[in-house]
């Protein structure tokens, strides 16, 4: 099959959508949680394990097809990615209780483990390491506005249709994406993986990656700040609806207006940290959140304040994604990058649901207030892992690659 000269800026806008789509089906989630515990009469202490389950779903799928991304390429595991996400939100809409919810959450986590680190590493196979900064900074746009208008429509579409409707619309969005990578979208012309896969060579493939006093690091920091974000994040939708009397359109605001934050941060984070290097950016971050962290309960009074703390955690939070994914897709080859990628994603996750594990019983027996101290020692931890012990590759100026015609 033959593909048209395709920009740079179009496979960014693909990658992009398929980012907006993905993040937005699973933030939806946690502004959601109160309406989906009364429909479905659950306990709010389980609730989080909506969370955990797509999480762990996401991180075994992730190492499975770590080294078959490596093998085949990555267009071909975002055609399988975005195929079976598809399929899985639509598969929401079959919901009658919370055992059948965690079941299709299940679904969609595996298909999330399959695109898992797809996009980064395609970035990473596609733009040389002087634009990845810039090209993910983009990218991850997706998941600020994927805030500004996915999480406020979801929560709508909660409100007035009932709390599957939003996975319904993004089913048709990830229906879209499907179809633009299929068309578009080709296969970077880099070296892949070419010995035999089986289970004794993927497993040797993790553990000479996490031998790497480097790769062992980074992995460790994206166990922390996932699971820091979780516990921050999960029940927040909830303690603004239990102390405020918040509604869920106004939360939805809430996650638009720091949408809006991101998706303008995160872009000129990435551009930024082309220039002055990654470290110093991602250490700024986790600082900065492990402030505001600390301090959401005291600052929050009343629920104007969330339009201005969440926002600030927002740019936070971008400031620390694109430079961070630009440095680790530089720690490998090519040939090892989607197994990288999708080992740290998998590492993430299961920060993200030891996060949705604990954040529940947190909430319900100290409060919101233990869920913020506990993230911010976690991404605490993160800046002094940083400082220490990861590197910072060399920046070069190379331009921007052509890209290739795949037969």
């Amino acid at each position: 099959m033959k593909y048209n000269s395709t920009t740079p800026y179009f496979i960014l806008f693909s990658l992009w959508l398929l980012v907006f789509s993905a993040s937005s089906q699973i933030m939806i989630i946690a502004p959601i949680l109160p309406e989906i515990g009364q429909t479905l009469n659950t306990p709010i202490e389980l609730l989080g394990n909506l969370i955990t389950v797509y999480a762990v779903m996401v991180g075994v799928f992730a190492i499975i097809m770590g080294p078959f991304s490596d093998k085949i390429g990555r267009r071909k595991i975002l055609l399988i990615g975005t195929g079976g996400m598809a399929v899985f939100l639509f598969c929401h809409t079959l919901v009658v209780d919370f055992k059948s919810f965690l079941l299709v959450r299940a679904m969609a986590g595996m298909a999330g483990g399959v695109l898992s680190g797809a996009a980064v590493a395609y970035v990473g196979d596609y733009f040389p390491y002087e634009k990845r900064g810039w090209a993910n900074g983009w990218v991850m746009s997706g998941i600020a506005v994927g805030q500004i208008l996915g999480i406020p429509l979801g929560t709508f579409l909660a409100e007035q249709f009932g709390f599957k409707s939003p996975f319904l619309v993004f089913g048709i969005v990830m229906s879209l994406t499907f179809i633009l990578i299929y068309i578009k979208v080709p296969q970077p012309n880099v070296e892949l993986h070419t010995d035999k896969l089986t289970i004794l060579s993927t497993f040797t493939k993790y553990i000479n990656l996490l031998k790497r006093k480097d790769v062992s690091f980074v992995a460790l920091c994206y166990l922390l700040m996932f699971l820091s974000l979780s516990v921050f994040i999960i029940y927040f939708p909830t303690w603004l609806e239990d102390s405020f009397d918040s509604s869920l359109t106004t939360i939805g605001y809430i996650f638009a207006v720091g949408g809006i934050a991101n998706v303008i941060a995160g872009p000129s984070s990435g551009w930024i940290s082309d220039k002055i290097g990654r470290k110093n950016m991602i250490i700024t971050s986790c600082l900065g959140l492990s402030v505001l962290m600390t301090g959401t309960t005291f600052f929050i009074t009343e629920l104007s304040f969330a339009f201005i703390l969440f926002p600030v955690a927002m740019i936070l939070i971008a400031m620390r994604i694109s430079p961070f994914q630009a440095l680790s897709s530089e720690l490998v080859k090519s040939n090892n990058r989607g197994t990288m990628m999708s080992l740290l994603v998998a590492i993430g996750q299961v920060g993200y649901g030891l996060g949705g594990t604990v954040a529940g019983p947190l909430y319900s027996i100290k409060g919101y207030a233990s869920n913020t101290y506990f993230g911010a020692f976690a991404i605490f931890l993160t800046a002094l892992v940083v400082w220490k012990f990861v590197p910072e590759p060399k920046l070069k100026s190379t331009p921007i690659p052509e890209p290739s015609i795949v037969e």
